[in-house]
């Protein structure tokens, strides 16, 4: 099992698209239980452009959404391709989330992830946010795999 997805590998994976794919890499990947997102935040990404103007800033929400699929990603790369197949894993809770600095394009922005349990197709996850060793953000959520219809 590789210790290393590229963007390319993870769209295989995921279903999101551009603009909606926020992770450009997943390494450091310890099989269904922890990895480290990169995700690459440009001035020209669409969600810096309007939030806010003159002093950009990635919205909390979008690291979340980030963290969520930086989990899917390690979730659907650690099981057996078969039993992922038609599947779709989807956020069903947040339970906590804190934004402590804000993330200003031009960075790279690695998001900590770590499966903390799964229960039949809940899991549950928690993640760190740095840029440059500095914490940005934390959050603990859970997700369920679901099928595709």
């Amino acid at each position: 099992m590789t210790s290393k997805l590229t963007k390319n590998e993870i769209i295989n994976l995921l279903p999101h698209r551009e603009p909606m794919l926020l992770i450009d890499e997943l390494v450091d990947i310890v099989k269904l239980k922890s990895a480290k997102a990169i995700v690459y935040v440009k001035k020209n990404s669409f969600y810096v452009q309007g939030h806010f103007p003159g002093q950009p800033v990635m919205p909390g929400v979008l690291i979340v959404e980030a963290f969520g699929q930086a989990a899917a990603a390690l979730t659907a790369h650690g099981i057996d391709k078969s039993t992922y197949e038609n599947k779709l894993v989807f956020l069903m809770s947040v339970e906590k989330a804190r934004f402590r600095n804000p993330v200003i394009p031009d960075c790279r922005l690695e998001l900590l992830i770590e499966a903390v349990r799964s229960h039949g197709r809940v899991w549950k996850y928690k993640g760190e946010a740095f840029v440059e060793g500095k914490k940005m953000a934390d959050a603990l959520w859970s997700a369920t795999i679901v099928d595709r219809k």
